[in-house]
């Protein structure tokens, strides 16, 4: 079983947790429309109260079957947002963990940015 998950560690900006300057409600919005529209991601819950999405990505036989959780945080009524994204895969030959984190943040930061 592999995992990936965005951290300030990261070179890369699009694996660093998301920061924007907009109420945490909105982003959640986005972000659980922006599950809607990725090919082959199915959202599995949404803790509309905790701001929590898990979603499953197939990988097929090689790839295996990924969880991804999605966690927004932010102070209700305070435009300051922090977007966290974690896939974990079990089954499949290769991980794809990090390929799925940047298959989500990518776009995901076009739409709110």
């Amino acid at each position: 079983m592999g995992s990936f998950e965005t951290d300030e560690q990261h070179s890369n900006p699009s694996l660093k947790p998301l920061r924007v300057a907009s109420l945490r409600e909105g982003v959640y919005a986005q972000a659980k429309e922006m599950v809607d529209d990725l090919d082959g991601w199915t959202l599995l819950s949404a803790d509309d109260e905790g701001f929590v999405l898990t979603c499953e990505r197939k990988g097929g036989l090689l790839g295996g079957t990924a969880k991804i959780t999605i966690r927004v945080e932010g102070l209700e009524g305070i435009p300051s947002t922090t977007v966290h994204v974690r896939s974990e895969t079990s089954g499949g030959v290769r991980s794809r963990d990090k390929g799925n984190v940047l298959e989500f943040t990518k776009p995901f930061h076009r739409r709110i940015c």
